[in-house]
């Protein structure tokens, strides 16, 4: 995710205070230090550094944030320097009701405002200080938001100095009140993410990856080190294996490679264990155990299974309908089944050995691109002593289909 990059201003000093108030004083009459005026915060006014202005803004616009400390022996002034743009993009004309808290090293401070239409919005703005004496604010674009009131934050030091955030929530109806810990990192500005995956490899646990916008970067979620690679397409599905701490990656492009995280990244690609093509943006990709075999799915509607030992196809399994979603694919090798719901909201299994399609189902409800089932499918649903079945999500109701051998006695039903 980018940083937002909007031009800076820098606020000057504009001489003579201007003031008409309600009590009968002339434009030109400097104010006494006990009075306190209420003006709109569209114009920017000088005042006396021994007089204070008390004003409501009727929106936070970044723009209009002017804070200047008076140095009466020097005479001098420091301004802030901001991204006007960021900050009024993403909040527009909100009415805000602010929570602010700066970290240890006031580089960061956390953010929270109350939206008009209920709930809050929360993030970082980032601050740097220049060799002028003036201060530029960067707001970072992806906010969150939640449907509940945020009364209390707080920073905390769980990896590394203020590598988390604590929110207090308060509960409405019958949701209880929570604390929430945020890691900091959830705010970054690296949009846009479109895969994620988290490592279990010993040699790299407690890392995850992001793909990005022509970038994959790998993190470690206890000391915050951080591996960025390179690439020339945007990274939509991703898969670390096992037994090596290696990271499949599949793209638009329809190219799919390997990063071995024990090599350094390079800007000559070097460290792409492998790599190989498919015919389309990549939405899925699957490691098998052996994890000699890779299977991945694209936008044409092409599932197959590849050897990574010599970046060669070599089963396909027909019948996928997809055009431009981003569809997931599952896999259970302990059936030997191959699962996809597809476009056109049919889910179908397919055996994982020979590719031939076993059983197709239809969509409990009438098919529509925002109507695509999710499922889930396992050979143990409910634990240990559990059944083997797919569960089924489309719109707001639950379906469970027991798993037979026989296709003539899967039933489904509703779950209540």
């Amino acid at each position: 995710m980018k940083h937002a990059t909007a031009n800076t201003a820098q606020v000057k000093p504009r001489l003579g205070y201007q003031h008409t108030p309600s009590d009968g004083r002339m434009p030109g009459d400097i104010y006494q230090p006990d009075s306190y005026d209420i003006y709109q915060p569209d114009s920017y006014d000088t005042y006396q550094p021994d007089s204070y202005d008390a004003y409501q803004p009727d929106r936070y616009a970044m723009k209009k944030w002017n804070w200047r400390e008076e140095q009466r022996s020097q005479g001098a002034e420091r301004r802030i320097e901001h991204g006007s743009s960021a900050a009024e993009k993403t909040f527009g004309a909100s009415t805000w009701e602010l929570l602010l808290q700066g970290d240890s090293a006031s580089e960061r401070v956390f953010t929270v405002n109350d939206v008009s239409h209920g709930g809050c919005k929360y993030g970082i703005m980032n601050f740097k200080g220049c060799s002028r004496g003036s201060l530029s604010v960067e707001m970072c674009d992806n906010l969150y938001f939640t449907n509940r009131k945020v009364n209390s934050i707080c920073w905390a030091s769980v990896n590394h100095p203020d590598s988390h955030v604590l929110l207090c929530l308060v509960g409405m109806a019958d949701t209880p009140g929570c604390v929430s810990l945020l890691p900091a990192s959830l705010f970054s500005n690296s949009n846009p993410a479109w895969s994620c995956a988290w490592c279990l490899n010993p040699q790299a646990d407690k890392s995850f990856s992001t793909g990005l916008s022509r970038r994959v970067i790998v993190k470690d979620a206890e000391t915050g080190r951080t591996q960025t690679y390179s690439v020339a397409s945007d990274v939509l599905a991703q898969q670390f294996a096992l037994r090596a701490p290696v990271l499949f990656n599949g793209c638009r492009s329809g190219e799919i490679f390997s990063i071995d995280l024990r090599q350094r990244s390079r800007r000559d690609h070097s460290w792409k264990s492998s790599r190989f093509h498919q015919g389309s943006a990549i939405t899925s990709v699957r490691l098998l155990q052996d994890e000699n075999y890779l299977l991945a799915a694209d936008m044409l509607g092409q599932i197959k299974l590849w050897d990574v030992r010599v970046s060669k196809w070599v089963q396909e399994y027909k019948g996928h309908h997809n055009e431009h979603a981003y569809l997931p694919i599952h896999v259970n090798e302990a059936e030997g089944l191959l699962l996809a719901v597809g476009q056109d909201c049919y889910t179908r299994l397919w055996s994982l050995q020979d590719g031939q399609l076993l059983r197709t189902i239809p969509s409990p409800h009438p098919a529509a691109n925002d109507l695509i089932p999710s499922v889930v499918f396992s050979s143990q649903l409910g634990g240990r002593r559990g059944l083997p079945g797919l569960l089924m999500a489309v719109k707001h109701d639950l379906y469970y289909f027991s798993y037979n051998t026989d296709p003539q006695e899967s039933t489904g039903e509703a779950v209540h």
